[in-house]
């Protein structure tokens, strides 16, 4: 396929508009590269990438995104940038079998999705598949935040494609909980030499694919070896200037054969909880915490050797069995971890430094539960225990508990926490 340029209409008159009025008045325009099958080349779908008009100093993309931060107006700029995607993909239309991705940058975290966001989504995937593009460096800096926004945009049917994978290894251990249709790999791995950290994360990657049926695309192929190299990685999809550059859509293209599917993943739930996860596929045992005390410990201090890849979850009943040993011990644990996080009846937002704290409802069943599970991009473990309901002395009571190394099983007892997580 031969890449093509696409020439595109440049102002006649001396107007340089600001960014504030782009933004106004709707000024931003997408131009949309294509996503390709790598064995193929046929087109499967675009990203839409923004524009400034044509002929003035805010047309190049570079400038564009830095005049609207120098103007504070990220926010208003990247929900603009959506609606020019999805209009422009609307009003062309797509061949059938096509996806459009779509960036969604951090910065909308903080608030709800416009209306009009929202209906231009429903309407667009009523014609064609849907995916919004999270940054690896958002998943990284607010996984929870990001993860109940994907959730919001799976019950409206769009797919969720993480973008950048490869830059940031505490997005490995965040990945399962995202649970992304489409990993999009960092043109870095393309463009860097073989090293343990590709190795790392193309076994991680592809590890992933094949527990959920992702799809792997590499991004920034521009030569024959690269691709080539792609494919190696695990990468069925591609894109980048080998193919084409950013342009108009193709109204004349040919419906697709091997169409990225639509989205089916479940959402997070805190309908169920680990202990109910994991009784239902391991036996249970009993035993007091002063004997559970040490075997919950091993597993925490899996965080630690697992470094900037793990996630720990713990749940601890009530807000006084965080005791200040354990904030000590938890806040350490999360300086070189992804991320952190206690659950807890009555807990802060922020019990020790570092520590991500949910205060628990007084009817969750998770508060009849003392839970701790650590994610790390190639080791799982929780241990999962539910009170019995013994009086007297702390160390006395009892609990039925199991522990599993299982990496399914331990991701799906961590995601019932981190759905808690992400509800707040």
């Amino acid at each position: 396929m031969t890449p093509s340029t696409a020439v595109r209409p440049r102002l006649t008159d001396a107007a340089q508009p600001s960014v504030a009025e782009l933004v106004a008045n709707e000024l931003v325009e997408s131009v949309y590269q294509p996503l390709v099958d790598l064995y193929s080349d046929e087109t499967v779908g675009y990203e839409a990438l923004a524009r400034g008009p044509a002929g003035t100093r805010l047309e190049r993309p570079i400038d564009l995104f830095s005049a609207a931060r120098a103007a504070n107006l990220q926010v208003e700029f990247e929900l603009e940038c959506q609606r020019a995607a999805l209009t422009g993909a609307l009003a062309v239309g797509m061949a059938p079998g096509q996806s459009l991705f779509v960036n969604f940058e951090p910065r909308l975290l903080a608030r709800e999705m416009p209306d009009r966001i929202a209906e231009l989504l429903r309407t667009a995937l009523q014609h064609f598949s849907v995916f919004v593009e999270f940054t690896e460096r958002a998943l990284t800096d607010r996984p929870a935040e990001l993860l109940a926004i994907a959730q919001r945009l799976r019950q409206i049917g769009v797919g969720i494609a993480l973008d950048d994978v490869g830059a940031d290894p505490r997005s490995l251990a965040l990945m399962p909980f995202l649970a992304p249709e489409v990993i999009k790999l960092d043109l870095g791995l393309l463009q860097g030499n073989a090293s343990r950290h590709v190795a790392e994360v193309v076994h991680t990657v592809n590890a992933e694919a094949e527990r959920t049926g992702a799809l792997v695309l590499a991004e920034g192929i521009e030569t024959e070896e690269q691709r080539e190299r792609a494919l190696a990685l695990g990468a069925r999809y591609g894109q980048g200037w080998l193919f084409a550059y950013p342009g108009p859509l193709d109204r004349t293209a040919p419906a697709v054969a091997n169409a990225i599917p639509r989205p089916c993943r479940q959402s997070l739930s805190f309908a169920d909880t680990p202990f109910g996860v994991v009784s239902r596929q391991r036996p249970v045992q009993r035993g007091d915490k002063r004997q559970l005390l040490a075997l919950s410990q091993q597993v925490e201090a899996e965080t630690r050797n697992l470094g900037p890849s793990a996630v720990l979850l713990s749940g601890f009943q009530e807000a006084e069995f965080f005791s200040l040993r354990t904030q000590a011990r938890y806040s350490s644990l999360s300086q070189d971890a992804a991320l952190v996080g206690a659950l807890g009846h009555g807990l802060p937002k922020h019990p020790a430094l570092g520590v991500r704290g949910i205060d628990l409802d007084q009817a969750d069943p998770l508060r009849g539960e003392w839970d701790v599970a650590v994610i790390g991009s190639h080791f799982a473990m929780a241990f999962v225990a539910r009170d019995l309901g013994d009086t007297g002395p702390d160390m006395r009571r009892r609990f039925d508990f199991a522990v599993t190394y299982d990496r399914d099983l331990a991701i799906e007892a961590a995601r019932t926490m981190m759905a808690r997580i992400a509800a707040v």
